[in-house]
């Protein structure tokens, strides 16, 4: 990631962001029910929450201390210090901008020494104003996601008195360019439909696997891009709950879990859309790989505080007291936290833009309602499936999702 970090350090914080990625993945991708009904896909970066809930639990107190750090996965007086580094680090990353952001309103004093911690950010008042400030964080939003994400995912209530927020955007093309076709599927909630299909051959066996886990054989195939960053498609057994491919699939980049790849897999059906055969020919030929896939881009928005367990909010959303007292002498409480993500997989590369804000206010807030219903999906290539997007040195994962509604051959493909 970085040379200021030690190895220890970058190993360290690259686990307390992916396991906060397969937490959250339980929920953003469904982990209860059957979804082969749902119509709609979910994109989402752990990367891009995990700097501010660091921040804040370094400014935080009681319990909403103890339950930030315990979602950071790190003790609170050591996060601000990992965030404003895992920032740097990112940005430093080829193919990845990152990008922090602070508004507040003219009532709230902040500390110099919790703004201090921050790293480089831009620091902006809150008019009050709502069509004012509304267009400034529009603004800011668009401008740090190349319009990919044109609207700063927040409510600007009356009740706002500060905003914190990140702005992520992941982006590789790929070592060997997809060829762009039409897709067929036979069988599966995309059968009878005519999609955006991808396909390629190559010789490197080893790109495609199968791994065992407690919830099914899941088939993984790595994308190389060139820009550092890859994206793994992960593909389970029917019936498998999204959320678990997606933590099976971080748990292969940390190397909990075993892949046997295809170059060592026996003939026959090896794992979920993936089969091994042997072919006779009229020469000799060196073994092969042929892929099929879909082209997608896909969007969507997340309420935090909807599930405010995952990320240490349930306290720091409620009660009659600041929770804050490290950031501001005025008594500060979560009001809403809210991400806005999209992903485009394509023929000739991937990309990703993420926004996230937490907005904060007066410490008697009550806790905002759920108004946001999470989509409960299950995977497949030529059926919904997941997908990773991971920095190769570290094992960062840096956007996450489910695609359930692929692009239609019509579409025209992106490309960047």
């Amino acid at each position: 990631m970085t040379t200021a970090w030690t190895r220890g350090t970058v190993d360290e914080t690259v686990g307390a962001v992916n396991a906060l990625t397969a937490r959250w993945a339980a929920v953003a991708a469904g982990d209860a029910r059957s979804a082969d009904s749902a119509r709609n896909g979910t994109v989402f970066s752990a990367a891009g929450v995990w700097p501010l809930l660091a921040f804040l639990a370094d400014a935080a107190a009681g319990p909403a201390r103890t339950e930030l750090a315990e979602a950071v996965g790190l003790p609170a007086g050591q996060a601000a210090d990992r965030a404003r580094e895992f920032l740097a680090a990112l940005d430093g990353l080829r193919g990845v901008d990152a990008a922090l952001g602070l508004w507040t309103h003219r009532r709230v004093k902040v500390r110099e020494e919790w703004a201090g911690k921050l790293g480089p950010h831009t620091h902006r008042k809150l008019t009050g104003w709502r069509a004012v400030d509304r267009r400034a964080l529009d603004a800011w939003a668009a401008e740090r996601t190349g319009g990919r994400v044109p609207r700063m995912p927040a409510d600007l209530g009356r009740d706002t008195l500060l905003l914190l927020a990140s702005a992520l955007t992941p982006a590789t093309r790929w070592v060997r360019p997809f060829t762009a076709g039409s897709a067929y599927p036979g069988t599966g909630p995309w059968n009878g439909r005519r999609l955006a299909g991808l396909s390629r051959t190559t010789r490197l066996l080893h790109r495609v696997g199968v791994a065992d886990t407690p919830d099914g054989h899941v088939t993984r195939l790595r994308v190389v891009g060139d820009r550092g960053i890859d994206v793994h498609l992960l593909l389970g057994e029917p019936g498998t709950p999204a959320g678990r491919v997606l933590a099976a699939g971080v748990d292969l980049i940390a190397g909990r879990r075993e892949l046997v790849t295809g170059d060592v897999l026996p003939p026959g059906e090896a794992g979920p859309g993936l089969s091994v055969s042997r072919v006779r020919n009229w020469y000799p030929a060196r073994p092969r790989l042929h892929v099929d896939t879909v082209a997608f881009d896909v969007t969507a928005g997340h309420d935090l505080t909807a599930c405010a367990e995952v990320f240490g909010l349930r306290a720091a959303t409620g009660g009659s007291a600041g929770h804050f007292p490290g950031i501001s002498g005025k008594e500060l409480a979560v009001a809403r936290a809210r991400q806005s993500a999209t992903a485009a997989f394509t023929d000739g590369g991937f990309e990703a833009a993420v926004v996230t804000a937490v907005e904060m206010g007066e410490g008697s807030a009550a806790m905002p309602e759920p108004q946001y219903v999470n989509t409960e999906v299950r995977a497949r290539f030529e059926r919904p499936f997941g997908f990773l997007a991971v920095h190769q040195a570290s094992g960062l994962v840096l956007a996450s999702g489910w695609v359930t509604d692929p692009q239609p051959y019509r579409a025209a493909l992106m490309d960047w």
